[in-house]
């Protein structure tokens, strides 16, 4: 890869801040490419970046010192398309590769543009529904697109990194299942490094606005011919408008203008990234070692055991369990969805018994998702929208369009 963002100098400065105390690091003349760190107690080195990185290459100098002499490093996250096979001709230096996560990814490279790539990917019925999803958020919200990639004011990127926060939050507690970029540590560092890596084209925030609020936000990062997509928060009140699936396709349609080949939607399995993807790939841990030294090779063979362990309890959905648990165990109160359901408007409705409402404020945000799956079923735009209390009425409220109007009642 050429001009990995997380091997840069920026990217590794801001990392080792936060997880190395700002030490120099340790490097090893046949790795290129590669700091390391070592391990508190073993001779067991690992790469600067960690699993904080979204694929590592390196490439070996047989012209460097290839004795390790007892020790052994661990490079995490190898991409397999990278195709990096290190070949260690003497016989002192052995390699283990342990697959990971699944990865996967759009390569554009054997199509014209995006369109061509979204006919061939897609069946007919399949496309209608991407753009009939695109117009229908469009013509319900007042919507903007906006890719940060170079100038962006420390005021705007710290409103957008704010709102992007509350969106995964807002997800996650909604799926109940704890998230490790919310971390503060792991999230601290986020946002120290993507600001700057901004600024200087290495990275990119592609953000949908409903009124300048953020409902849908990208954090990319860049290589020379790819980009690389980091993290994604979107907001779950708009989720039958599929913001994210109309992101993906403005996400194409930019690395077509730039020239970008490869749109990379890495490790970890979801719906989205094997629908979309054209390509499906293995992350790898590389282990090398001393074969010489029995300390070096038996550290090695433990390692491999417990990352090939671990691969196979995540195959297992081992993981998506412990994460549940850790999130319940760190959050008490249950999270109870909304039962409502639309009633037609039978008689007429006093309009002293009416009161209005604002349905997105801060006491009345239970009501806001409801409001905007009236939006949805019945294609109305949010700007023409009017609610109003019932009085006398139990849980019921009168949503009022431009076209259709109903009775909502809560349950």
């Amino acid at each position: 890869m050429n001009n990995n963002p997380f091997t840069s100098d920026m990217f590794i400065r801001i990392w080792s801040k936060h997880f190395d105390k700002n030490n120099t690091g340790i490097h090893f003349s046949f790795v290129k490419n590669l700091l390391f760190l070592k391990h508190k107690f073993l001779p067991i080195y690992f790469n600067y970046g960690k699993t904080h990185t979204k694929g590592i290459d390196y490439s070996v100098d047989h012209h460097g010192n290839l004795d390790l002499k007892g020790k052994v490093l661990l490079i995490y996250d190898v991409p397999t398309y990278f195709d990096i096979y290190p070949e260690f001709k003497p016989n002192t230096l052995k390699l283990h590769k342990i697959k990971q996560y699944p990865g996967y990814l759009i390569n554009l490279e054997s199509f014209k543009d995006y369109s061509e790539y979204i006919n061939d990917r897609f069946k007919g019925k399949s496309r209608n529904k991407l753009k009939r999803d695109k117009k229908r958020l469009e013509n319900s919200f007042d919507i903007e697109y906006k890719m940060y990639h170079g100038n962006i004011s420390k005021e705007e990127y710290d409103f957008i990194f704010g709102c992007f926060k509350m969106l995964l939050e807002k997800r996650f507690n909604e799926k109940g299942i704890y998230n490790n970029n919310l971390n503060p540590e792991e999230w601290d560092f986020y946002y120290e490094v993507a600001y700057p890596m901004i600024q200087d084209k290495k990275a990119c925030l592609f953000v949908v606005k409903e009124k300048n609020n953020p409902i849908c936000i990208m954090l990319n990062f860049l290589s020379d011919n790819s980009l690389y997509q980091f993290m994604m928060g979107f907001d779950i009140d708009y989720s039958k408008y599929n913001a994210g699936t109309t992101s993906i396709i403005k996400l194409l349609e930019w690395c077509g203008e730039k020239e970008l080949n490869i749109l990379d939607f890495s490790k970890g399995y979801y719906p989205f990234k094997k629908r979309w993807g054209n390509l499906e790939y293995r992350f790898e841990y590389h282990i090398i070692y001393d074969s010489r030294s029995i300390r070096s090779f038996c550290m090695a063979f433990c390692l491999k055991y417990f990352f090939t362990l671990k691969q196979s309890l995540r195959e297992k959905n081992i993981n998506e369990i412990l994460h549940k648990f850790r999130f319940r165990s760190k959050n008490k109160k249950e999270i109870n969805s909304q039962s409502y359901e639309f009633l037609d408007i039978d008689g007429t409705i006093e309009k002293e018994s009416l009161k209005l409402i604002d349905f997105q404020s801060a006491e009345e945000q239970h009501l806001k998702p409801i409001v905007l799956d009236f939006l949805y079923y019945n294609a109305e735009t949010l700007k023409n929208i009017k609610v109003y209390k019932i009085l006398d009425k139990m849980s019921r409220y009168l949503i009022v369009g431009e076209n259709k109007s109903n009775i909502l009642q809560l349950h």
